[in-house]
């Protein structure tokens, strides 16, 4: 049986290939205030005739506006279309395309007039059109009288042909028709969710503490450790505000257990002072609502929250859903565990690590329970003033309590924004960010020469760019990995401008500016790990290798390149050297919120212990650039002023730069 028009799989105009889209819209693609959503489709016809497209935005529960989506690519019959949002909401898109009779007869009349073939056809059919584009299309009374004017032209025997013809296709003119065409057979596509978030969500630059450690001090008779705590955290904030971090994180706060704790460097065997560890949560003070009493109160903790806000800091918490043996949940809920043949609670394993000191939960027993136990534990720290949460190892909880849980709080709670800490399968990191978080830790890490970096960031701000937003960290109090432990000072300055550069998102773990790099034999962490012990720094000391000093130049050359704050344009560019890497990142001006176009380029040597020179050949197509175009360049780290073409020589050595970041100056 032949298909009803209903189910034909095209319209009369076929419309395929709509971009941005979650599997056919399955989830909504995302972006956030002020970031250029670029909104492509593949549209064509039979014939000769042409077509015309546009994109209308729907706003949930408010108007619609229309976007004119010109022809961008006419061999591949690409459309494409910008919007830049300018308020956070959910929002849809739908792509219309028509038989566009005005610019089909225009495209006829200038080839057929020009030689002299029907040429009062021509005029004719002129007339025809547009009277029927000033009669069908509603427009403000100026551009009627144009259009008017452009027929009484077509009709003007006083007049040559060509004359006539080009006042009737004046430019302005055809902005009115394209502004506001006649459509012929219009064909829609399906809708498509937006979500649009603030901005922060795509765009921050986080700083991690451990709380106990900011003021802890140490008898140096005893050597017995009095915690830092809240109050004493909160004389750390200036600091980081002025090395320009937005966002300070805190690891775990919540009482820790005893039973099982872990002695330093994760022995299985504590001493008497042993802190333990922070995701070893849960005592007989409290779960994970409560605050470990010796960093202070709820009340000390909203003050932390407002001093680090006086600053412009905003507070991520750790969400670690698991339980110490203390934990209040093991008694009252049981059910909310795994239980073992030999009626033991399990305990968490990662082959060949063990935590015998965390329960993980189990949420097939009693799904709603839990649910409802951490939607409540979260809402408690949102009241409490959090606006970011780092989610400890979401991989291993239901997918779809994700879903569920995110989208509750996104619905009462739009500005909380969720970092996954998800380092497994490609298909899980993804997946979880299309379900709901809004940034996500990335193999950024384990990247380790420049090959294969390059790949890396092609990919990350490919097509997943519409839905998974990076968060490069060089390391973090779980992460140590062999070039880090054996690059020194020097990579750790390149790693910073990698991490800061690489994607709008980025983190530091405090102590970074120390190059503290010495590993626990056998695993890729830090030896004397603050996971388990104390530790103090000297923060007078904090600049030794001008980490500090380099930071604050990457966060204010952040502030001042929207580029840098951007996941899409970026560019790989050849070198003749594999241990150099290029890329830029580019916003053209019709993407960016200034209206103004930006460029950084960004070299950087992945050897640092030895000098590398090379030849770089940038793609100036890439840029917006004639391919013989010679551009000035100002160093944003050193302040040195380049002029480089289209190849351009380089040398960084680890005893002075590692990088460059170079900003293009507006021609």
């Amino acid at each position: 049986m032949a298909p009803s028009r209903e189910d034909l799989s095209v319209g009369r105009i076929p419309i395929v290939a709509v971009s941005p889209s979650l599997e056919e819209g399955r989830w909504p693609a995302r972006a956030v205030v002020g970031e250029a959503v670029p909104i492509t489709a593949t549209i064509f016809r039979e014939g000769h005739d042409r077509e015309g497209a546009n994109v209308v935005i729907t706003r949930a529960r408010g108007k619609s506006e229309v976007i004119p989506m010109p022809l961008d690519d006419f061999g591949t019959s690409r459309y494409r279309a910008v919007w830049i949002p300018t308020k956070p909401g959910r929002y849809s898109f739908r792509v219309e395309a028509w038989s566009d009779p005005v610019a089909t007869w225009a495209h006829a009349a200038e080839v057929k007039i020009h030689a002299g073939v029907d040429v009062q056809l021509m005029l004719d059919e002129g007339v025809e059109v547009l009277t029927r584009a000033r009669t069908e299309v509603k427009r403000p009374a100026a551009k009627q009288a144009l259009i008017a004017d452009a027929i009484a032209a077509l009709q003007d025997e006083s007049l040559e042909p060509a004359q006539r013809l080009t006042v009737a296709l004046a430019p302005a003119v055809r902005e009115v028709l394209r502004t506001m065409p006649l459509r012929d057979w219009v064909t829609r596509s399906r809708r498509y969710p937006l979500e649009i978030q603030r901005e922060r969500a795509l765009v921050s630059s986080w700083y991690e503490i451990f709380p106990r450690s900011e003021g802890a001090v140490q008898d140096p008779e005893t050597g017995e450790w009095t915690s830092g705590t809240f109050e004493t955290a909160a004389k750390r904030l200036p600091a980081i505000k002025e090395m320009g971090f937005d966002v300070v994180y805190l690891t775990p706060i919540h009482p820790i257990g005893t039973t099982h704790r872990k002695g330093r460097n994760n022995t299985l065997t504590t001493e008497p002072g042993d802190p333990g560890s922070p995701y070893a949560i849960g005592a007989a003070e409290g779960g994970h609502d409560a605050i470990h009493p010796e960093l202070g109160t709820m009340k000390s903790f909203k003050s932390f929250v407002r001093s680090a806000h006086k600053q412009g800091l905003e507070v991520a918490l750790d969400i670690a859903l698991q339980c110490s043996p203390d934990h209040p949940w093991v008694k009252k809920h049981p059910e909310w565990f795994t239980t073992r043949l030999d009626g033991t609670i399990a305990y968490a394993e990662n082959p060949p690590k063990k935590y015998q000191d965390i329960y993980p939960l189990n949420f097939d027993n009693d799904p709603q329970g839990i649910y409802t136990a951490i939607r409540d534990m979260l809402l408690v720290w949102i009241d409490a003033g959090v606006t970011l949460f780092r989610v400890d190892n979401p991989h291993t909880k239901p997918l779809s309590f994700w879903e569920r849980l995110l989208g509750e709080i996104a619905a009462d709670h739009p500005e909380v924004i969720f970092l996954s800490e998800a380092f497994t399968r490609p298909a899980m990191m993804h997946t979880l960010a299309k379900i709901g978080f809004h940034q996500s830790y990335t193999y950024f890490t384990w990247r380790q020469n420049a090959e294969e970096m390059a790949e890396y960031l092609e990919e990350i701000s490919g097509d997943a760019s519409f839905y998974m937003r990076p968060n490069f960290w060089p390391t973090t109090h779980d992460i140590l990995t062999p070039d880090m432990q054996d690059g020194g000072a020097p990579l750790y300055r390149m790693r910073a401008v990698l991490a800061a550069t690489g994607a709008p998102s980025y983190g530091i773990y405090t102590g970074y500016e120390f190059v503290e790099n010495v590993p626990r034999p056998g695993v890729e962490e830090q030896i004397d790990n603050e996971k388990y012990e104390f530790k103090a720094r000297d923060w007078d000391d904090a600049d030794r290798y001008g980490i500090r000093s380099l930071l604050t130049r990457l966060n204010e050359t952040r502030a001042r390149h929207v580029a840098l704050r951007r996941l899409r344009g970026l560019q790989v560019h050849p070198t003749t050297n594999p241990q150099l890497l290029c890329f830029s990142r580019h916003v053209p001006a019709d993407e960016s919120p200034t209206g103004e176009a930006d460029t950084v380029i960004v070299v950087v040597s992945f050897d640092p212990h030895h000098a590398q020179a090379g030849t770089v050949t940038l793609d100036l197509a890439s840029l917006g650039l004639r391919d013989d175009a010679r551009v000035t360049v100002d160093d944003e780290l050193t302040g040195a002023v380049y002029t480089w073409g289209k190849e351009f020589y380089v040398r960084l050595d680890p005893a002075g730069a590692m990088a460059h970041v170079a900003a293009v100056r507006p021609e």
